[in-house]
């Protein structure tokens, strides 16, 4: 498969996490592989499905966030929802090559729940979704730059996200190995 089905691939999964509604069917949306997260929809009559025997390797770049805000960041979310399109189409999670950078904005989801509650005033709601991705094999990072810029250390880091040497050396690194860049 080339690297424009794969980005293809990718990016449907990520608009249809909008089509998401209640007046659905009971059962409709189904999450294989992260639980509580991500939901999706696999249709009987859909084409351009993942190969279940081939590895898809993608660079998450999630610049978007808002610490004020008590929901999931939906980049999160549309992470979990790659996850679970790719193990609905029968792709074992071991060939799942996911990967996450977070930076700008997004930066305070990294936080640990006590680095977070001290400078928010509430609960990081993005720690279930980071550990469930986790679990699921999907390596998440955060930029140690990014963290500089705001004033975080890497004390402060959830320990399931590892600090990177910086967003622009990780997007140009992965990009180099192949990796497929999805701009959440």
């Amino acid at each position: 498969m080339n690297m424009r089905s794969v980005v293809l691939t990718l990016a449907a999964a990520v608009v249809f996490s909008a089509t998401a509604s209640a007046a659905q069917p009971q059962g409709f949306w189904t999450m294989p592989a992260i639980k509580d997260f991500g939901p999706v929809h696999v249709w009987p009559e859909a084409t351009d499905r993942p190969n279940a025997h081939s590895t898809y390797k993608a660079l998450f770049d999630v610049t978007q966030g808002n610490p004020a805000a008590d929901k999931v960041n939906p980049g999160l979310d549309h992470i979990a929802r790659a996850v679970n399109t790719f193990a609905a189409a029968g792709v074992p999670l071991r060939h799942l090559k996911f990967d996450v950078i977070i930076h700008g904005g997004a930066t305070p989801i990294a936080l640990g729940e006590k680095a977070y509650m001290a400078k928010y005033g509430h609960a990081n709601p993005n720690l279930a979704v980071i550990e469930a991705l986790k679990k699921a094999g999907v390596n998440v990072m955060v930029c140690g730059n990014a963290l500089g810029d705001m004033e975080f250390t890497p004390a402060e880091v959830n320990p399931d996200i590892k600090v990177a040497l910086s967003a622009l050396s990780t997007l140009v690194i992965q990009q180099n190995q192949g990796y497929a860049l999805i701009r959440m």
